[in-house]
């Protein structure tokens, strides 16, 4: 057993996009600082920011029927949208400086255009899409949006899904075609390749077990090398990026502000389709509304992917229910979650969500030809020969307590809990989660480097030329930003080669 001390700048725990994010942005902005890496599994992007643990949607809010609510007017709330985008936005810019920076090569490896389209079934949907599109369409940020109830357009944009379609209920759809395929596990291994090439110390079969704060301030980790050796490493501030993983770090670190936080894992299962000939009839991500009674991250959709340079066709999820936080968890995640100052936020969210419970068992037993009677309702002919099951990532919805919804309210959503010095910061939540990856990390930065953000503000400004900037309420710089990020990118010429 070795007890070995070193002492570093900044930690990143966990290799999953998140780390990817904050260790580049750093590494701009104070190329000197050393960053170490720890990372459990074997190599990075294993986990939630895995291709196949996430609908790699890039959420720019632009199909997602949950982020846009009906008010008891009848008119259409769309300022979660709205702030969705913009956070993506910023995703984008960072992605477009790094491609023309040189930094990382080929944005085909992990973006591709793709139509993002919102698909409603019913009368009283389809008036609500209506109002939805009105309300988003008179917004800059959603320029360029489509509405259509009518079957001969739907067959044009949706044939997979109008074809043999024998329902009379009235359909729509909106379709927008600055939408992207995000495939966030290979971002994520660019990312580390990048900052590996830039001394980036990153240690894979790394398991963090503890951290005790010093006598001057820093963090020390006791971490567990892939030999079961212990190691100790010391940092003057420490990122819990450990997707599911993060919860029980946190609660290891013992912060204030760790306290009362619980979490609720939820599992998930795609459908994808293995026969190319189906695959080759649809081209886009399009969302669904969520059935009465299910959760936000139950939405179904039919995605188009972009996996290892093929064309998949992904449909789910499925939600489902698992003790563990991490697909590579253990059965005992959620119980050993519970703590003395936990207890009662997590017994009322129990008490709040017996119907969430009842849903996800429901799920979980749902037989494979249950699940194609649901695909139908998207693709009415679909053959369950076509489809496989795949399980997805883990996710852990934040619950805490809170003025709103009091006791033990599930958080839908991502969270960052930092302490008050500044000194740790822990991410939590799930959904948008990757795709306003730089939006979070620089909330990272503001809460915990303050005394920096002043002389690092031109360079991040550089980066990210929208930076403390609405998007909205600058059409001719967004106009300006959309237009340079699909060159970057490479978006704008694609989409005419797939269409």
């Amino acid at each position: 057993m070795s007890n070995s001390e070193t002492k570093t700048d900044v930690i990143l725990i966990g290799a999953g996009i998140m780390s990817a994010t904050l260790g580049t942005l750093l590494k701009e902005l104070v190329p000197e600082w050393e960053i170490k890496v720890f990372e459990k599994l074997d190599s990075a992007g294993e986990e939630s920011s895995n291709e196949w643990n996430n609908a790699g949607t890039g959420h720019a809010a632009l199909c997602e029927l949950n982020y846009t609510t009906e008010k008891p007017d009848g008119s259409v709330d769309i300022s979660k949208a709205i702030q969705i985008n913009e956070q993506f936005q910023l995703s984008m810019q960072f992605w477009s400086y790094l491609v023309d920076s040189k930094l990382i090569r080929n944005p085909q490896d992990f973006i591709m255009p793709l139509p993002h389209m919102s698909m409603v079934q019913g009368k009283q949907n389809v008036s609500f899409l209506k109002k939805r599109f009105e309300a988003m369409t008179s917004n800059p940020l959603f320029q360029g949006m489509e509405f259509s109830d009518n079957l001969e357009k739907l067959k044009e944009w949706i044939p997979l899904i109008i074809q043999d379609r024998s329902s009379n209920d009235p359909i729509a759809a909106t379709k927008i075609d600055t939408g992207t395929d995000v495939n966030f596990g290979a971002l994520t291994r660019v990312l580390f390749d990048h900052l590996k090439r830039k001394n980036v110390n990153i240690q894979y079969k790394h398991s963090v077990d503890n951290m005790n704060r010093t006598s001057d301030g820093a963090w020390e980790l006791k971490v567990r090398n892939g030999s079961g050796n212990v190691e100790r490493h010391t940092a003057k501030f420490v990122f819990i990026g450990g997707g599911g993983g993060s919860l029980h770090l946190l609660q290891k670190s013992g912060i204030p502000e760790g306290k009362h936080i619980g979490g609720f894992p939820v599992s998930g299962i795609f459908m994808v389709c293995n026969n190319p000939e189906v695959v080759a009839q649809h081209h886009a991500k399009v969302y669904g509304k969520a059935k009465v009674g299910a959760p936000p991250m139950s939405v179904p959709h039919l995605d188009t992917r972009f996996i290892d340079n093929k064309k998949s066709l992904l449909f789910g999820p499925f939600a489902g229910f698992s003790p563990k936080f991490l697909k590579t968890g253990s059965m005992f995640d959620l119980i050993t979650s519970v703590k003395p100052d936990n207890l009662v936020t997590m017994l009322s969210a129990g008490a709040k969500n017996m119907s969430l419970t009842k849903y996800l068992i429901e799920q979980v037993l749902l037989s494979k030809e249950k699940r194609i009677e649901e695909l139908r309702e998207f693709i009415p002919n679909a053959r369950i020969e076509d489809w496989d099951l795949v399980a997805a990532g883990q996710r852990v919805q934040v619950i805490k307590d809170t003025v709103a919804g009091g006791k033990g309210t599930l958080q839908f959503g991502t969270e960052v809990i930092s302490a008050s010095d500044g000194s740790i910061a822990a991410l939590l939540g799930a959904s948008p989660g990757a795709s306003t990856a730089v939006h979070v990390m620089l909330d990272v930065m503001n809460k915990c480097f303050p005394q920096h953000i002043k002389e690092w503000e031109p360079k991040i400004k550089e980066m990210i030329p929208s930076y403390g900037l609405s998007l909205m309420e600058n059409p001719e710089l967004l106009q300006e930003i959309h237009a340079s990020t699909a060159a970057s990118l490479g978006l704008s010429k694609k989409e005419l080669a797939y269409t």
